[in-house]
C-alpha cells in the first residue's frame, strides 16, 4: 500500500460522517428549541406580576437545593447548553464547507432551498443576539445603569427585564431576534425528520406541524415580553 492511499485510508477512517453531523445537529437543535420553550414559558410569568417573575427566577436559581447548591441546576444547564452548542455550531460549519464543495452536483428547489441556504445567516444572527442577552441580561454589563448592579439577584428580575426591553435598541434586537429564531426553528425542526429516519408520509405531516407549532408558539409567546413593555402593559 503506497503512503498516498495509506493517508487516504486514514483521513476516510477519522472523516466524521455528513450523516452523524446532521444528527448531531438534529438532537442538539431539538434540545435547544425545548429550552427555547422553557424560556418562553418563564417570560410569560411577567404577566402574573412582577412577584410571579421574580419568584419563577428564585426557583431558578434554587431548584433541588440542597441537594445541588443555590444555583447548581443553572450551571447544569448552562454547561450542557454550552456543549450542544460547541457541537451545533462545528457541525454546522462542517456542513457547510462540504455543501461548498460539493455545489453543483444537486441543486434544492422552492422553499427547503431558500430556507436552507439561510440557516448559516440565522444561525450567526442568533449567536450574536446571545451573546449580547447574556452580556445583558445574565451579567449584566451591557445594561443600563438602573439595573446593571443588581442583575446577579433574581428578587429585581422583573424589574431588570422590564428595563432592558424598555430600551429602544435592546427591545428592537430581542424582537428582531425572535423572527429569526421563527425561521431557523421552523426549518430546522422540521428537517430534523429526516435525520431521525421518519419517512412515513403521515409521520412526516405529523412532524411538520408539530415543528410548526412549536417554533410559531415559542415565538409568539417571547414576542408578548417586548410589546407588553412598549404598550405599558408589563
Amino acid at each position: 500500500m503506497t503512503s498516498t492511499t495509506l493517508r487516504s485510508a486514514t483521513t476516510s477512517r477519522a472523516r466524521v460522517s455528513t450523516f452523524t453531523l446532521k444528527l448531531a445537529m438534529a438532537v442538539t437543535g431539538w434540545l435547544f428549541a425545548l429550552f427555547a420553550a422553557v424560556h418562553m414559558y418563564g417570560n410569560l410569568k411577567a404577566w402574573f406580576g412582577a412577584d410571579a417573575y421574580n419568584g419563577y427566577a428564585h426557583w431558578l436559581h434554587n431548584a433541588l437545593y440542597p441537594l445541588l447548591p443555590r444555583d447548581g441546576l443553572l450551571w447544569i444547564m448552562r454547561i450542557v447548553l454550552a456543549v450542544a452548542l460547541v457541537v451545533h455550531v462545528v457541525a454546522s460549519l462542517v456542513l457547510y464547507l462540504r455543501g461548498r464543495r460539493a455545489r453543483g452536483r444537486f441543486r434544492r428547489r422552492g422553499h427547503n432551498r431558500w430556507a436552507a441556504a439561510t440557516m448559516p445567516w440565522t444561525g450567526l444572527l442568533l449567536l450574536a443576539f446571545l451573546t449580547f442577552h447574556i452580556l445583558d441580561l445574565t451579567l449584566g454589563i451591557a445594561g443600563a445603569a438602573e439595573y446593571r448592579a443588581a442583575t446577579a439577584d433574581e428578587s429585581f428580575a422583573y424589574q431588570n427585564t422590564v428595563a432592558s426591553m424598555g430600551r429602544p435598541l435592546a427591545g428592537a434586537a430581542y424582537l428582531l431576534a425572535m423572527l429569526v429564531l421563527l425561521v431557523h426553528l421552523v426549518h430546522g425542526l422540521w428537517s430534523s425528520a429526516t435525520e431521525f429516519g421518519l419517512t412515513g408520509r403521515r409521520t412526516r405531516k405529523a412532524w411538520k406541524v408539530i415543528a410548526y407549532v412549536l417554533a410559531i408558539g415559542i415565538t409568539v409567546g417571547n414576542l408578548t415580553l417586548p410589546i407588553g413593555v412598549w404598550t405599558g402593559l408589563l
